[in-house]
């Protein structure tokens, strides 16, 4: 069976208030590192009408070295 990778939920807060969350997915990103990333849009409760673009990623430290010795 082959390993199922988890999705990780970010949550954004203000002041201890969340105010918005993204889901990140695992990813295998072109440099051949490995990880998490997600993208979406966050509002503030500021001026900002359309709120933020935002991403986050988290690549595994370690990961393209160990992909390119096989482990």
């Amino acid at each position: 069976m082959a390993d199922v990778k988890p999705t990780i939920t970010v949550k954004f807060l203000i002041d201890g208030n969340e105010v918005g969350q993204l889901l990140l997915t695992a990813k295998d990103f072109k440099t051949g590192s490995t990880g998490f990333y997600g993208q979406g849009k966050v509002t503030l409760g500021d001026d900002a009408a359309k709120g933020y673009q935002a991403q986050v990623q988290l690549v595994k430290i370690g990961s393209r070295e160990a992909k390119s010795q096989g482990e």
